[in-house]
C-alpha cells in the first residue's frame, strides 16, 4: 500500500492540484481573494429559509474539513517535510479556493430535485458521462466507510485519549481507555447519523463554531507566549520550502519533494479542494444562487487551511514541538504543553478535548458525503450502509495509524481524479457565469438577511 500512496502522490498529481488552482485563480481574476471578505459577509449573514440553509452547508463541509488534519495531519507534514510544508499548504489553499469555488458552483448549478447534487450531478447533467458519476459516486462512499470519514478519525480520537488517559492493554493490543472511547465515539454516531441530514446540519452547526472558537484561542494563546520565536519561525518556513537540505542541514534527510508533498498533500486531505465534496454540501443549501453559494462555501477552504492550520503549523515552528521525535497527535501535544504555562495538564486536556470534537464532526459530515453518493446510485440498501459504516467507527481503533492515513491518502487521490476532470471540461460554464453575475450592477451590495431575498435576484 506504501508504494501505491507513493505512486499516486507523486508529483504529476501534486502539480495537477496546484495547476487546477492557479488556472481556476487566474480565469476567474483572482475572484477568491479579490471577493474573500464579501464571501465571509454571505457565509455569516445568511442563515434563514426552511431546510439547509448556506450556513448550515458550510457548517456540513466545515465538519467535514475541519478535522485530525487540522492537528495530527499538520504535525505529519511538518515532522516529515519539514518546516516549509507549512508554505505549500497555505499556497496550495489559495489556490484550492478558486477549485473549491468552481467545483460548488457546478454543485449548485447541476444539483437535481430535494437539493440532492454533488459531482455526480454536474458530471452527468454537465458532461452527460452518467458512467463517470458513478465512478465518483461508488469512491465517494467507499471513502467514507474505508479512510477519510471513519478509520483516520476514530483512529486519532482513541490515540488521544490512550495518551492522555494510558491504560494497559485489556484486548486485542488496546487498552481500556480505547477500547471505551471507541465504543462511546460508534454510539454517538449512531444517535446522530440515525436521525438523518437534518440532525447532520443541526449537529454541525453547533460543533464547528464552538470547537473552532476554542482551538484558535489556544493557538492564538501558544503563539503570544512563543511571541520572541515568530519572526524566526517564518523566516524557517520560507527558506525550507524551497531549500530544506540549506535551511535545516542535510542531517535532517526533507528534500523539497518531501516538502511539497506533505503540504499539498496534507493540505487538500484537510480542506478537500479539488475532491468535489464540499459540492454535495453546497447542493443541498436552499440558496437557488450558485454564484453566492460557490463563493460561501469555497470560505472553508480559507477557515479549515489558511486560518485553523496556518496556527498550528506556527504553533510547532515557534516551539520546536515540529523537530521532536514524536509522531502525530503528540507533537501538537507537546507544543501546547511546553508553552502555555497554564496548571497541570490542562493544555493537554483542551488539546484532547479539540482534537475530540474536530474528528467527531469529520465523522458525522462525512457520513453526509457519504450517503448522497450512494443514494446518487440506489435508492435501496441505506439503512445497510450505515450500518456499516458505525461497523467501520466500532472497528477503527484497531487498525494501525499508518494504515489508515495510507488508506485516506489513497481514497482522496481516486476521488479527485473524475472530479478534477470534470470540472476542467465545465471551466467555461463557471467563468462565463460568474462573470457575467459580477457584472450585473449592484451584486456585491445587495444585504443577505435571509434566503428568501435570493429570489429576488434571479
Amino acid at each position: 500500500m506504501q508504494k501505491l500512496d507513493d505512486f499516486l502522490w507523486g508529483w504529476p498529481l501534486l502539480l495537477v492540484f496546484l495547476g487546477v488552482g492557479l488556472f481556476f485563480t487566474i480565469r476567474l481574476r483572482a475572484l477568491p481573494l479579490r471577493r474573500l471578505f464579501y464571501a465571509l459577509k454571505l457565509a455569516f449573514g445568511s442563515t434563514g429559509g426552511d431546510g439547509i440553509s448556506p450556513y448550515a452547508a458550510l457548517c456540513t463541509a466545515l465538519a467535514a474539513t475541519i478535522g485530525t488534519g487540522n492537528i495530527v495531519g499538520v504535525a505529519t507534514a511538518l515532522s516529515l517535510g519539514g518546516p516549509g510544508a507549512l508554505f505549500w499548504m497555505v499556497l496550495s489553499a489559495l489556490l484550492g479556493m478558486a477549485t473549491q469555488y468552481a467545483e460548488c458552483f457546478l454543485g449548485a448549478k447541476y444539483r437535481l430535485k430535494n437539493g440532492f447534487g454533488g459531482p455526480f450531478a454536474y458530471i452527468e447533467r454537465g458532461l452527460g458521462k452518467k458512467w463517470l458519476a458513478q465512478i465518483y459516486a461508488f469512491l465517494g462512499a467507499a471513502a467514507g466507510i474505508l479512510g477519510v470519514g471513519t478509520v483516520t478519525q476514530v483512529n486519532s480520537i482513541t490515540s488521544a485519549v490512550d495518551a492522555f488517559f494510558p491504560s494497559p492493554a485489556i484486548a486485542l493490543g488496546r487498552s481500556g481507555a480505547v477500547i471505551v472511547t471507541g465504543a462511546i465515539v460508534t454510539a454517538a454516531s449512531a444517535i446522530v447519523l440515525l436521525g438523518g441530514g437534518k440532525r447532520i446540519s443541526d449537529v454541525c452547526q453547533t460543533l464547528v463554531p464552538v470547537m473552532s472558537v476554542i482551538y484558535i484561542f489556544c493557538c492564538l494563546s501558544v503563539l503570544f507566549f512563543t511571541r520572541d520565536q515568530l519572526p524566526q519561525a517564518l523566516r524557517l518556513v520560507m527558506r525550507s520550502a524551497f531549500a530544506p537540505k540549506a535551511a535545516l542541514g542535510a542531517f535532517s534527510g526533507i528534500s523539497f519533494k518531501m516538502a511539497v508533498r506533505m503540504g499539498v498533500g496534507r493540505g487538500v486531505f484537510t480542506n478537500e479542494a479539488g475532491l468535489g465534496t464540499s459540492a454535495i454540501a453546497a447542493a443541498g443549501a436552499n440558496n437557488p444562487d450558485a454564484v453566492k453559494q460557490g463563493l460561501i462555501s469555497m470560505t472553508g477552504t480559507f477557515i479549515d487551511t489558511v486560518v485553523i492550520c496556518t496556527m498550528t503549523g506556527l504553533c510547532l515552528v515557534t516551539t520546536g514541538a515540529w523537530s521532536m521525535p514524536l509522531e502525530g497527535y503528540a507533537i501538537t501535544d507537546f507544543a501546547w504543553q511546553s508553552a502555555l504555562p497554564w496548571p497541570g495538564r490542562l493544555p493537554s486536556l483542551l488539546l484532547m478535548l479539540c482534537l475530540i470534537f474536530f474528528a467527531f464532526a469529520t465523522i458525522i459530515g462525512w457520513s453526509f458525503y457519504a450517503e448522497r453518493c450512494l443514494q446518487y446510485l440506489t435508492s435501496r440498501h441505506l439503512k445497510l450502509y450505515r450500518l456499516c459504516y458505525l461497523l467501520a467507527i466500532a472497528t477503527a481503533p484497531y487498525y494501525s495509524v499508518r494504515a489508515a492515513w495510507q488508506a485516506a491518502d489513497i481514497m482522496n487521490a481516486l476521488l479527485a481524479v473524475p472530479n478534477i476532470a470534470a470540472v476542467l471540461c465545465l471551466q467555461g460554464v463557471v467563468v462565463r457565469q460568474t462573470r457575467a453575475r459580477f457584472a450585473k450592477k449592484n451584486f456585491c451590495r445587495i444585504s443577505l438577511h435571509s434566503v428568501g431575498r435570493f429570489d429576488k435576484m434571479r
